[in-house]
């Protein structure tokens, strides 16, 4: 039964055509398949859930340099056997960058990914099925970087490439604000 919520949202994000179904029906296999698809000690992956950060006029997004992945990446964590997906991101978005003052864009899901964790000297490598949402907050706040963090930045997203290379985070910027 808690897992039905976040099929549903999976459902939904399958009508927008311009979501990638393959990896929605990867989702949903992992999710079926594994009753515990929520909680980390699944050795060989777990739901996870993050948010694409943007400022009111979506000109920027806000990135963390994240500690253990030494990369600049969406805010966001494991859900620790928790399956309101939406309100974990939340969540870790206050957690990791101190604001408070956070808007939910839309309740349905934003985009999907699967990618590896590499092994590291507490876990092997392992799959992060992450669950991602749309929010958005005030540009001006003031930030406060996590210890899972060695920086927080609000980077303009036309110069997106200049912090990252992932196609996920890229992906998310054309979701969000396509450019010509």
């Amino acid at each position: 039964m808690h897992r039905n919520k976040l099929l549903n949202l999976i459902e939904n994000y399958k009508t927008n055509l311009n979501n990638d179904n393959s990896v929605a029906d990867e989702f949903i296999s992992f999710i079926n398949d594994n009753p515990d698809c929520f909680k980390r000690s699944l050795k060989h992956g777990h739901i996870t859930s993050s948010a694409f950060v943007i400022n009111k006029e979506r000109t920027h997004t806000l990135l963390t340099h994240h500690k253990k992945l030494d990369k600049w990446l969406q805010l966001g964590g494991h859900v620790d056997g928790k399956s309101d997906v939406l309100a974990e991101a939340i969540r870790e978005v206050k957690e990791e960058s101190g604001l408070e003052q956070i808007i939910v864009e839309f309740d349905g899901i934003f985009d999907l990914d699967v990618h590896l964790i590499p092994t590291n000297k507490n876990e092997l490598q392992h799959y992060h099925y992450d669950v991602r949402f749309l929010l958005s907050t005030n540009i001006t706040d003031e930030l406060i970087i996590s210890d899972e963090s060695h920086d927080l930045k609000w980077i303009e997203l036309t110069e997106i490439t200049n912090y990252t290379s992932e196609l996920s985070i890229i992906r998310m910027v054309q979701k969000c604000c396509p450019f010509e």
